[in-house]
């Protein structure tokens, strides 16, 4: 049964402003890639969520703000030749990556007002936008915890706090995929129910969970430039030169030897896992999100390997990041498929 001809425009309407929403975020996980490898994280040393929006617009509030980064630790450790226009570029990446921010919550927010007061909202999807918009805002709180990690110590933000803010968008893209999928769903069938979890796909959502876990602090500590080699870590398959003495906990979650490790053998696990999940849709008849997942499988396990060989060449790097969240909102999508429900 199709929605009411007022019903079906306002829905569809939801669903395009989810998915652009789902595109900027996708964006701001690009755009952090890139700010993370130019090391320009650090270089804007106050948060200031409105005014913050606007770059130094003279020469004097340059060099202000240039001062202000010279009190990093940072710029002494592996900074202290740069120039002024050295400065503006590392500025320009960090500065784009908020403006996002700010963007994707005024796009957010003002569309989920203005569909609130048509009364555009479907029953029961009140309450998941409201969570998507909180989890927004916390992201924005995340950001600047994470930063302020680096400000006073160390030449680097928390590969802790680092894998907080990541997981944390890429958590808020499948929400939107998921919601919009469900609200396609309505569309087509106005007693259509929510999708929900199941056990196989749950303990699948964990595997890739636990890479894309290994994959941030990977790029935390820069642990993808440990090595050039693979399948070989050197000149063996397990690493030389991990450092076990402050306990097995911090050699699994802050070791850059053994950390690399896991993540590129982790990732065959994933590779089979969420493979697996795939050819399950498309055996029941979901071929689109099955291609989705496969494809984006098979292009990122090449990236990574490329990503090592190349010393992490950028342009790789950031590839393998854009890719790693594309490959979240297709498991999102094989997810969901694999979890709707009758009416």
């Amino acid at each position: 049964m199709a929605p009411s001809a007022s019903r079906a425009p306002q829905l569809r309407a939801l669903i395009t402003w989810l998915l652009f929403v789902g595109s900027l975020v996708f964006a701001m996980v690009v755009v952090g890639g890139i700010t993370r490898l130019t090391e320009s994280g650090l270089s804007i040393t106050e948060w200031k969520p409105v005014t913050g929006a606007l770059p130094p617009l003279n020469e004097a509030d340059w060099v202000a703000a240039f001062q202000a980064y010279k009190h990093v630790p940072q710029y002494e450790a592996i900074h202290s030749t740069m120039t002024l226009a050295q400065f503006k570029f590392i500025f320009f990446w960090e500065w784009v990556h908020r403006l996002l921010g700010r963007v994707i919550g005024l796009a957010f927010a003002l569309p989920l007002l203005w569909f609130w007061l048509r009364g555009a909202i479907p029953a029961g999807y009140k309450g998941r936008l409201l969570a998507l918009l909180a989890l927004g805002g916390l992201q924005g709180a995340v950001g600047w915890w994470m930063v302020k990690s680096g400000l006073w110590q160390g030449v680097a933000v928390s590969h802790y706090r680092l894998s907080v803010h990541l997981l944390l968008a890429l958590f808020i893209l499948a929400g939107l995929v998921w919601t919009a999928l469900d609200l396609k769903q309505l569309l087509r069938n106005p007693a259509a129910r929510p999708a929900r979890l199941r056990a196989p796909t749950i303990v699948v959502a964990a595997i890739l969970f636990i890479q894309l876990l290994f994959g941030a602090w990977v790029a935390g500590m820069d642990a993808g430039k440990v090595t050039q080699s693979w399948p070989m870590m050197g000149s063996s398959f397990l690493p030389i030169g991990i450092d076990w003495s402050n306990g097995y906990w911090a050699a699994f979650t802050a070791d850059p030897y053994l950390v690399h490790f896991i993540h590129r053998w982790w990732a065959w696990v994933a590779f089979f896992a969420v493979g697996g999940m795939a050819s399950t849709a498309k055996r029941k008849g979901f071929r689109k999100p099955s291609i989705a997942i496969h494809s984006t499988l098979g292009i990122q396990v090449l990236l990574g390997i490329a990503t090592v060989m190349t010393g992490v060449n950028i342009v790789l790097a950031v590839a393998h990041q854009a890719v790693g969240a594309l490959l979240v909102a297709s498991a999102a999508w094989g997810t969901h498929v694999l979890g709707r429900r009758r009416g």
